[in-house]
């Protein structure tokens, strides 16, 4: 199976531990803006990661668990060719890439935690590095 790879905006995570455990393949800094919804942080910093794929379930599970849940809900999502790990607090998603009710699940519950709908889109063919 191939790695994984996504991001994880660092400003979403209670405990930062868990960068060390991936490698970080690029980083990007985005100031805030209205848009965003998340004004008490100045930048999103977008670690993009690369995650080998015996190690992603074990990695996802610590991420579920590191996310800051102080000022709402935030999510990370990592995808190789087949699959789809999206990352919320307490709940991880294991997507078949091909599947839309699948997609279309996690995207509903994000919607519930009160993430912006324009913030889960997780359609199959959209690069990261175009998010």
């Amino acid at each position: 199976m191939k790695n994984f790879k996504g991001i994880i905006i660092e400003e979403s995570l209670a405990d930062k531990s868990i960068l060390d455990k991936v490698t970080i393949l690029a980083t990007d800094v985005e100031p805030v803006t209205e848009k965003h919804k998340t004004p008490w942080v100045k930048q999103w910093t977008k670690r993009m990661v690369e995650i080998p794929a015996n190690q992603a379930l074990n990695i996802a599970k610590i991420i579920s668990k590191a996310l800051n849940t102080t000022h709402g809900a935030w999510y990370a999502d990592f995808k190789n060719s087949t699959h789809h790990y999206i990352i919320f607090t307490g709940k991880i998603f294991y997507i078949d890439r091909k599947n839309k009710q699948q997609y279309n699940a996690a995207k509903q519950y994000g919607i519930t935690l009160g993430i912006p709908e324009y913030q889960v889109d997780f359609h199959p063919d959209v690069k990261y590095w175009e998010r």
